[in-house]
Parts: structure tokens; C-alpha cells; sequence
């Protein structure tokens, strides 16, 4: 993938913030920061990113929201303010195996969805 002047301007957006992000807030945190970039181009440069794994594309019910890491690691919703957080989550090997007894599958990979409040 070519890493062309508008992709790199939206990878090191994501970067710095460090959150999740949908393309509308990209687009105006890029052209607040004096980046001149349009709507389509900011959807097509987040598409090719994602499709070539370089970032994280969460579907929520109101609307995509991108993030910048692309490995394998879980989320927090919180539920007052909808913001998400990135974890890293390691399920004990006995609960994965009764999961595999449980369904029949071999479990390969695995990312937890949680939602919450703050106590």
C-alpha cells in the first residue's frame, strides 16, 4: 500500500489521539489542525487502511468508528459517555477449553466486547 500524503495525515491523527474516532470526527479534527482534506477522501483513505489491516474499524449503531491499532485486543464501552477503551484480555486456558467443549470449536483467536459504568 502506498502510503500517500492524506493516508499518513489520517495514521498519525489516530495516532496522537489514541481513541476511536468516526470519519466525520477525522475529517474535522484534520481541517481543524489546518490539514485541507475532504469528506470523501478521508472514507476512502480510512477504507484502504482498514481493508489492508493497518487500523481497526468497530461497527456501532451509530455508525463506524476507527482506531489505530489493528491487533487483536478487546474493548470497554462505557455507557454514560459512550467512549471505548482498549484492552488487552487474556481469558484462563480452562475457561477457553470449556468454551471449545461448550461449542465444539477450536478457539484460534478471540476479542471480548464489555460495557460498563464507571463505579
Amino acid at each position: 500500500m502506498r502510503l500517500s500524503r492524506q493516508r499518513r495525515m489520517v495514521l498519525e491523527l489516530l495516532w496522537d489521539v489514541k481513541d476511536h474516532l468516526s470519519a466525520r470526527d477525522i475529517f474535522e479534527k484534520l481541517n481543524a489542525r489546518g490539514r485541507n482534506i475532504g469528506h470523501t477522501s478521508v472514507y476512502q483513505n480510512l477504507e484502504a487502511l482498514q481493508s489492508a489491516g493497518v487500523i481497526e474499524c468497530l461497527d456501532r449503531a451509530s455508525g463506524r468508528l476507527y482506531g489505530y491499532r489493528s491487533d487483536p485486543h478487546s474493548h470497554l464501552t462505557c455507557l454514560n459517555t459512550g467512549s471505548i477503551q482498549d484492552l488487552d484480555v487474556e481469558l484462563p486456558p480452562d475457561l477457553l477449553r470449556q468454551i471449545e467443549e461448550h461449542t465444539g470449536f477450536s478457539i484460534e483467536s478471540y476479542t471480548l466486547h464489555l460495557s460498563g459504568r464507571p463505579r
